[in-house]
């Protein structure tokens, strides 16, 4: 399994260095369209191999994905942690050895219902 890792590392570094190499060209990026910088009256811009937005463009997918499924997630977070919550106080409460006073038993499955 550690060689099928390295293997598969080795294969990802050399199309890293591929792509790297075809995309050398330096290309501007630049904030604005034309017409609104005009209008605006300013406009950022920089020079950069393609390479590099290429994999710039990549890590911020990634993170945005990331984040994206983080907040997706959180319900399922919740309410497990709900879960856990009400386990830890059912186990609790299995644990206590005085037994429960018989009226409030009737209470709280009246409340359940």
């Amino acid at each position: 399994m550690r060689y099928l890792k390295y293997a598969l590392l080795a294969l990802v570094t050399i199309a890293i260095l591929v792509v790297s190499l075809a995309n050398r060209d330096v290309v501007t990026l630049v904030l604005l369209p034309s017409g609104l910088a005009d209008a605006i009256g300013f406009n950022l811009s920089v020079n950069l191999p393609l390479f590099i937005v290429i994999f710039i463009s990549v890590a911020a997918g990634l993170i945005l994905g990331i984040i994206l499924e983080w907040v997706r997630e959180y319900r399922f977070r919740a309410e497990g942690a709900r879960s856990k919550k009400e386990l830890r106080r059912a186990h609790k409460e299995l644990k206590s050895d005085t037994p429960k006073d018989p009226a409030r038993e009737i209470l709280d499955l009246v409340e359940k219902a």
